[in-house]
């Protein structure tokens, strides 16, 4: 399980789910300086995408390993495609080519002798922040659901590495109760290959000074007071061994899995962690 290997007969999908409501526009530190979180969760993004893209890189161009989807939620059930496609997904291979802009983006970088140097990089941009209206996150959740269900029913998908669905949000939704969210991140995780489950990974932006959590073991969880935090684990997938090493990298040898893929006040360092713990453990041929 969870041990096919990516090549173009045996694909797989990622779908970014990117909470867009009004409270993204929040700052938070990151990279050295205030950024709203929609701004910083914009940047991840693109991140992420230009990583799949060189992943997918060969000598004879980009191979069409993954469909990409990466969709915006706010207002009253608005769900829609960051990506400029036709669809929903878009092939590994179309992203390269879609045209960007190049943003130049200023890291802050501690050096040996503790001082810290500010270093301007250029980076693809396919993401534009967005914070505005509400939260639909089951909304968003179903027709996650059903794009996954769609994907993994299609013959050629059959044995194929499962998909994984990440969702990052600094909030609440605002259009079910808990036993809602719970019943659709029930149906995603039922979802399967040959190969494994679909992954469900949630991942909370946080602003306060409550400790956080990542990708945490059952006792971990049990400590946390907040509501949301126990709520998102509940939702989360069970990591597969898989993902096991990378995960006790991070977190240190101490911790023991099995490990839930969720994160509560996550620092915008460990969202990018999450993500690329995500995608990264997925092999490429």
């Amino acid at each position: 399980m969870y041990t096919q290997s990516i090549t173009r007969c045996h694909r797989t999908a990622f779908l970014l789910l990117i909470d867009a409501s009004g409270s993204m526009a929040e700052e938070i530190h990151f990279h050295g300086r205030k950024r709203t979180k929609a701004e910083a969760v914009a940047t991840i993004a693109d991140d992420l995408l230009f990583e799949l893209v060189e992943r997918a890189r060969r000598d004879d161009g980009v191979r069409d390993y993954y469909d990409i989807g990466v969709w915006a939620y706010s207002g009253n059930d608005n769900i829609s495609p960051i990506i400029a496609s036709e669809g929903e997904m878009i092939s590994v291979e179309a992203l390269s080519r879609i045209p960007t802009l190049i943003r130049r983006e200023v890291i802050e970088y501690r050096l040996p002798d503790g001082s810290h140097s500010l270093r301007e990089i250029p980076t693809r941009c396919w993401c534009t922040p967005r914070a505005e209206g509400l939260t639909p996150m089951c909304e968003a959740l179903r027709r996650a659901r059903d794009r996954m269900a769609a994907w993994c029913a299609e013959p050629q998908n059959a044995e194929s590495f499962p998909p994984v669905i990440f969702n990052i949000t600094d909030g609440e939704a605002t259009d079910s109760e808990e036993e809602d969210l719970r019943l659709v991140a029930r149906q995603i995780r039922e979802l399967s290959t040959a190969d494994g489950w679909v992954l469900l990974i949630n991942i909370h932006l946080g602003s306060d000074n409550e400790p956080g959590i990542f990708f945490p073991t059952e006792n971990e969880v049990q400590r946390c007071r907040h509501r949301y935090a126990r709520l998102l684990y509940e939702l989360s997938s069970t990591m597969p061994p898989t993902f096991d090493n990378l995960i006790r990298s991070e977190k240190g040898a101490a911790f023991r899995p099995p490990f839930r893929g969720m994160s509560y006040n996550a620092s915008a360092t460990e969202v990018v962690t999450m993500l690329n713990i995500g995608s990264i453990s997925v092999k490429t041929e």
